[in-house]
């Protein structure tokens, strides 16, 4: 049996995402297997700097996908165009910023480079992973980059697409993860409340979750 772990919007939390690949590894025995982070690893919680340092480099011994978040895009425009800084810095870039020390330039190349390069969608049998959404009425292919990296599902919509579960983040829910027939929603807003859902999936079975990981740490500004 082997199994896809899904690591939510991490937004600088360093403690929560280590603590979470140390149980992921608990958990799958040493095996390996598949690791997805679908985005926003940036922005609002303190250490986005020390979350890239962490992934950018790929996770021994595992299949590691990362996905890119609207945070993630958002940070790699602003960068790039000194117009779009002041529209990141009210999203919460500044805490972002804060973690390179307060200089956009200390922001190293390297970093921009691969949130920029992350995927936008990964597919699997049985699953569509992605950071917000996709249109089911649209193939794959066709799907724009607004819509994956910024959609919110209308409340309740328990589609998925096609015959594949949905697994997302990006619309947050501090009681979640939310549980629909067709998608899951893994963001339980862990940079404010210290708690990050991992979401286990079995790569020989359809559907949602098979079971989940459940790290707890301290909430924002304590």
């Amino acid at each position: 049996m082997s199994f896809t772990y899904v690591i939510p919007d991490i937004h600088g939390r360093h403690d929560l995402l280590c603590s979470a690949l140390a149980d992921i590894s608990t958990h799958s025995g040493g095996g390996g297997g598949v690791i997805v982070t679908i985005g926003d690893y940036v922005d609002k919680g303190p250490h986005s700097k020390q979350v890239i340092d962490r992934l950018s480099p790929g996770i021994p011994g595992w299949n590691f996908v990362a996905l890119k978040g609207n945070h993630d895009a958002m940070m790699v425009a602003a960068l790039r165009d000194p117009a779009r800084m002041a529209s990141w810095m009210e999203k919460g870039g500044q805490a972002a910023l804060d973690s390179y020390g307060g200089d956009p330039s200390a922001v190293p190349v390297a970093h921009i480079a691969w949130l920029d390069a992350s995927r936008l969608i990964h597919v699997d049998a049985h699953r569509v992973y992605v950071h917000a959404g996709v249109d089911p009425e649209l193939p794959l292919e066709q799907q724009s980059e607004a819509t994956l990296l910024w959609k919110r599902y209308p409340r309740g919509y328990a589609g998925g697409f096609g015959g594949r579960h949905v697994v997302h983040g990006h619309d947050n829910d501090p009681d979640g993860p939310l549980l629909y027939e067709g998608r899951t929603n893994l963001d339980t807003l862990a940079w404010r409340t210290g708690r990050l859902t991992v979401g286990i999936f079995d790569d020989d079975r359809a559907g949602g979750p098979v079971d989940f990981i459940e790290v707890r740490g301290p909430p924002a500004g304590r």
